[in-house]
This record gives C-alpha cells, sequence and structure tokens, in this order.
C-alpha cells in the first residue's frame, strides 16, 4: 500500500476505536475517485442499518464522482436511517479530510435530519 492509503487508515483506526469506546451509531463514508458509499452503522459495528452509495439506481445517472452526487448519497443516506429508526450518529469520515465531498454529504445527512 502507498504510503499515503496507511496514513488514512491509521487515522481511521484511531478514531473508530474512540466511537467503539463512545458506543455510538456511526455514519461511517467512504469516497473513492468515481463513487460516495454511506453506511450507518450500529454501536457494536455488527449490523449495517442504513446504507446508500451513487451505485443505488436512483442515483446512478449522470456525474457519481463530485459533490452534487455527494450530497443526493447524504440525504438518502439520511431517509433511510431515520426510516431504521436512528436519529443520532457519530460521523466516521473513515480518515478523509473533512472538506470537499466528505463535507457535502455531511451536512446533506443533517439537512435530512440526522443530527450529529
Amino acid at each position: 500500500m502507498s504510503d499515503k492509503k496507511v496514513i488514512r487508515l491509521r487515522r481511521a483506526r484511531r478514531s473508530r476505536l474512540k466511537l467503539r469506546e463512545l458506543e455510538a451509531v456511526r455514519l461511517c463514508v467512504y469516497r473513492s475517485s468515481q463513487h460516495m458509499y454511506a453506511q450507518v452503522i450500529s454501536a457494536d459495528g455488527s449490523k449495517v442499518l442504513a446504507s446508500a452509495s451513487t451505485l443505488d439506481a436512483s442515483l446512478r445517472g449522470g456525474n457519481t464522482g463530485n459533490a452534487e452526487a455527494a450530497k443526493k448519497v447524504g440525504l438518502l443516506v439520511a431517509e433511510r436511517a431515520k426510516a431504521a429508526g436512528v436519529t443520532q450518529v457519530s460521523f466516521d469520515r473513515s480518515g478523509f479530510k473533512y472538506h470537499g465531498r466528505v463535507k457535502a454529504l455531511a451536512d446533506a445527512a443533517r439537512e435530512g435530519g440526522l443530527e450529529f
């Protein structure tokens, strides 16, 4: 693995250990060069309560690797999480910087009704 990826994974591990210690339901985000993925994971980490990505049929058309697509994913994951009975989450950015697409997804999830 490249040094850049190793450093990101180290940051992600550190934050996930803290969230596990707090026993918080987490909104986990992953971004690739082409897509955005978001999952709401239970406090013990054993179940995925809701998920959304740019690979979903409803979001598939158009660009999938920009901030506009990330906003759509954020709104969709918030809608699905509320349907599953989850309103309070902790944001797990997976070691990615909080700007651009990651920030757009988080802001949209807040607009959709999730509380961080």
